[in-house]
């Protein structure tokens, strides 16, 4: 007999987490290891190694706070890339350059930072 099973229903944790210079690989409290390329995590590609050997684990997923880099534990089993936008990753590698982090943004946005999204 098959049963389906909602997914919200599967909770898989983390329990080690290494990242090379060419790879992901997460052990998860079932067992399996799961592994992803660096690549398709740019900050995490872009990170130095003591930044990528912070990580903080948490119940849905992985935390990088150098990085401000969050990869959720499910995605890693879906196959996920990351979303971010080139122009996202651009502005963060500048002020990352400049040894500033990325301004949050302000609720209402300022109008500069709003015309600067748009483009």
């Amino acid at each position: 007999m098959t049963t389906l099973l909602d997914d919200s229903e599967l909770v898989v944790r983390a329990t080690n987490v290494v990242v090379t210079e060419h790879h992901l690989t997460v052990d998860l409290a079932d067992g399996r290891t799961i592994s992803a390329p660096v690549t398709w995590y740019p900050r995490l590609a872009h990170g130095n190694a003591s930044e990528r050997a912070k990580v903080e684990i948490g119940p849905n997923g992985l935390h990088w706070p150098d990085l401000d880099e969050d990869i959720s534990i499910k995605g890693l089993l879906l196959g996920h890339k990351s979303g971010e936008s080139l122009k996202s990753i651009q502005r963060w590698l500048d002020c990352r350059s400049r040894g500033e982090k990325v301004p949050v943004p302000e609720f209402p946005m300022p109008a500069d930072l709003a015309e600067e999204l748009r483009m």
